[in-house]
This record gives C-alpha cells, sequence and structure tokens, in this order.
C-alpha cells in the first residue's frame, strides 16, 4: 500500500472539479479496506463538513463491498456456516465489531448447556434444557413491542439486547443446538420461522423430524398437526418445503428480505436498495456452478 499516494489522494476529494473528485474516489476504492484507517483518521482532522460527508460516503462504500464481497465468497463457498453468515449481515450495519466477541458470546451460552446435559436425555429432554438456559438463565424473549425494528436482524444487536424477531432468535438457538450434536435446523415457514427437531437415522423424510420448536415463544415444543393448523389459517396448500428443514442460504435471504420490510416501513430507501444488493449477492453464482 502506497500511503503518500492514498495521503495525496485524500486531499483532492474536495476537488471543486467533479471529474478529478469521482477519479480520486474510484483510486480510493480501489484499494479496499486497507485504507479505511487512513480516511477515518482524515474525518477526524478535518473540519470541513463537506469534505467529511464524501470520507463517510467513502468509507460506507470501501465497507459495503467487503460484505458484498464475502457474503459472497460464503454462498459460493457452499454457505455451511450459519453463524458466519449472520456475522457478514451484522457487518452490513456493525462495521466495526468484532466478529470474535459475537462467536464469544454464542460459546458461552453452549458451555452453560454442555455442563448440564446429560447423554442418556431424550431429544425432549435437551430441548427443555436449551430453553432453560436460553430462556431462563440468559433472558432471550421475542421483541413484541417493536417487533419491526431492523435492529431485531442484526446478531450482535440481538445478543447483547436479548430481545429479536422469530428468525434471530432461531438463529442463534439452532447454531447452540448443532454446536452440541443436537439436530435442531430452521424450517422456513410463511409469516412465521420456526426450528424442527430432526432425527437424522430416519431415511423417510416425512419422519424425520420428530417436533417443531417456536423460539420467538420460549421454546415452545409442537407438532406437525400444529403446523396443518397454521397453514389452514394463511389459506395455504402444505407444501413440503414449510415442514422441512431449509438451507443456510434461505435463512440468511429471509433475513435480508425482513431488513429490506423495516427499511421500507421507515423510508429508508438507499438501505431498502442496498439489502437488496445483498440480496442479489445470495442468488448469483459464481462462474464456476
Amino acid at each position: 500500500m502506497n500511503e503518500k499516494e492514498i495521503g495525496s489522494l485524500i486531499k483532492l476529494l474536495d476537488d471543486p472539479d467533479a471529474e478529478i473528485a469521482r477519479h480520486v474516489e474510484d483510486r480510493l476504492l480501489s484499494y479496499g479496506n486497507e485504507v479505511i484507517e487512513q480516511l477515518e483518521f482524515a474525518w477526524e482532522q478535518s473540519m470541513d463538513t463537506i469534505l467529511q460527508e464524501r470520507l463517510e460516503n467513502l468509507i460506507h462504500r470501501i465497507q459495503f463491498s467487503e460484505v458484498k464481497r464475502e457474503l459472497s465468497l460464503w454462498y459460493n463457498g457452499g454457505a455451511f456456516d450459519l453463524l458466519q453468515g449472520a456475522i457478514i449481515i451484522n457487518k452490513y450495519q456493525y462495521p466495526d465489531i468484532d466478529p470474535q466477541k459475537i462467536i464469544n458470546q454464542i460459546e458461552d451460552i453452549k458451555r452453560e448447556v454442555w455442563l448440564q446435559i446429560l447423554y442418556d436425555m431424550s431429544a425432549i429432554e435437551k430441548v427443555k434444557l436449551i430453553n432453560h438456559v436460553f430462556y431462563n438463565i440468559y433472558g432471550f424473549s421475542g421483541n413484541t413491542t417493536n417487533h419491526q425494528d431492523p435492529q431485531n436482524s442484526y446478531i450482535s444487536q440481538v445478543l447483547e439486547t436479548k430481545r429479536g424477531n422469530q428468525i434471530s432468535l432461531a438463529l442463534i438457538y439452532s447454531v447452540i443446538a448443532q454446536r452440541l450434536d443436537i439436530p435442531v435446523y430452521g424450517v422456513n415457514l410463511p409469516q412465521h420461522f420456526i426450528l424442527a427437531y430432526v432425527d437424522e437415522s430416519k431415511e423417510d423424510t416425512d419422519e424425520k423430524v420428530l417436533f417443531y420448536i417456536n423460539a420467538f415463544n420460549k421454546g415452545f415444543i409442537f407438532g406437525k398437526r400444529d403446523v396443518d393448523s397454521f397453514l389452514k389459517q394463511l389459506n395455504l396448500s402444505p407444501e413440503k418445503q414449510f415442514y422441512e428443514p431449509c438451507t443456510n442460504a434461505d435463512i440468511i435471504k429471509r433475513i435480508l428480505r425482513n431488513l429490506t420490510s423495516s427499511y421500507l416501513k421507515l423510508g429508508y430507501e438507499e438501505k431498502v436498495r442496498e439489502v437488496g444488493e445483498l440480496l442479489e449477492a445470495l442468488e448469483t453464482p459464481s462462474a464456476g456452478d
């Protein structure tokens, strides 16, 4: 990285010639994350509000481009790590949060369950133990007062406030369960998001799901008939996808759709556009696919 060149480019950012300013921005953008520290330092030193605004926009564009790149790599790499996908989405709004902090918070909850789990526990007993730790000890609950708040979709905020929407709570719950080798996976139910406890030894997909869990309602356990009734209320036919675990990519897409809905209601048009671009990154296969 040529620090002298970057310093010179930053000085040219407030050039009155729009063509020069645009060329300078493009050159700085090409450096990516490497220049953020210097751009932030320039912002702190500047007394010019117009230059500060240009620096802010430039920093955001670099960080947004990095989130898109990471998300595309995650998706095209197989989307194996659900927590990693959630952390990438989190970087969109909170680029400075250390991902390790999020991982450590998840590990703390997992450890608390692990210390109490017994080898011969039944599936129901394991879920009741996770429920006790997740809802009673750590105090997680559904955000019923401000359900549309975009903060409900960012994992760092949900871990801090212990409040979230259906999908964020289900995501954290399933990540903890899977790290304990407990087969709990997300189910992409319309207008709701639930979890399924799966018997992985069963070949027949119709028999694989032992029961369902509502992470938004303190880990309430229910059966297939309840899903039938819910779909009936929505006048929807009982499609297979509404009963079976979905992919990690589907979960991250749904988080992004929730964010789109939240930002639309708030009138944040720029964020709606950017979240749309993130969704596109999850729908565009790489050239090798």
